[in-house]
């Protein structure tokens, strides 16, 4: 598949604000950057929700890439304690 459909961006909507709102919930060992992460994770979906308002697939689709980036690298940092393989890459 070659496009990003208003359905595929939607699914991984849901997915990184499942992820954020469980990473948010449960900070890891590595407290000093919790906050830093978080922020940026929330900038980042905010951008996302702006340019899909915009119709804009593509960059929206890259805002919740960067802002799961972000999910997946305090999960393997150990900013956040979550254990769910469905939504992150470290388990």
């Amino acid at each position: 598949m070659d496009k990003i459909t208003k359905e595929k961006l939607e699914k991984y909507f849901n997915i990184s604000q499942e992820a954020f709102e469980m990473a948010k919930k449960n900070p890891g060992k590595n407290k000093k950057y919790f906050d830093d992460f978080i922020d940026m994770i929330s900038r980042y979906i905010s951008d996302a929700k702006h340019f899909y308002k915009k119709d804009d697939y593509v960059n929206a689709f890259a805002a919740l890439n960067y802002a799961h980036g972000w999910l997946d690298a305090g999960a393997r940092s150990d900013v956040f304690d979550v254990h769910d393989s469905r939504l992150f890459t470290s388990d």
